[in-house]
C-alpha cells in the first residue's frame, strides 16, 4: 500500500481507469459474441446491424488506446469477411 499522498491518489485513479477500461472491453466482447451468434444462425439483418455496432465499439476502443490500430483493422476485416460469407 502506498504511503505518500500522491501515490494514494494515483492508486485510486488507476483503479477507476481499470474498471472503466474493463467495462468497455467486456461490452465489446459481448457485442462480438452476439454478432457471431447472428452469423452462425444466418440472420442477415441482425448481423448487419450488429456489424456496424461492433465497428463503432472497436473504433472507440482504438481511440482510447484499449486495443491497437492494427488489431482493430484485422478484426474489422475478419468480421466483414464473416458477414459477407452469409450475405
Amino acid at each position: 500500500m502506498p504511503q505518500r499522498r500522491s501515490s494514494i491518489q494515483e492508486l485510486r485513479l488507476t483503479k477507476k481507469k481499470r474498471l472503466h477500461n474493463l467495462d468497455i472491453k467486456t461490452d465489446l466482447k459481448k457485442t462480438i459474441k452476439s454478432f457471431r451468434k447472428a452469423v452462425d444462425s444466418k440472420e442477415v439483418e441482425t448481423a448487419k446491424t450488429l456489424l456496424s455496432t461492433v465497428f463503432k465499439k472497436i473504433d472507440k476502443s482504438v481511440k482510447t488506446n484499449l486495443i491497437q490500430k492494427n488489431t482493430a483493422a484485422r478484426r474489422k476485416s475478419q468480421f466483414t469477411k464473416l458477414f459477407k460469407s452469409i450475405a
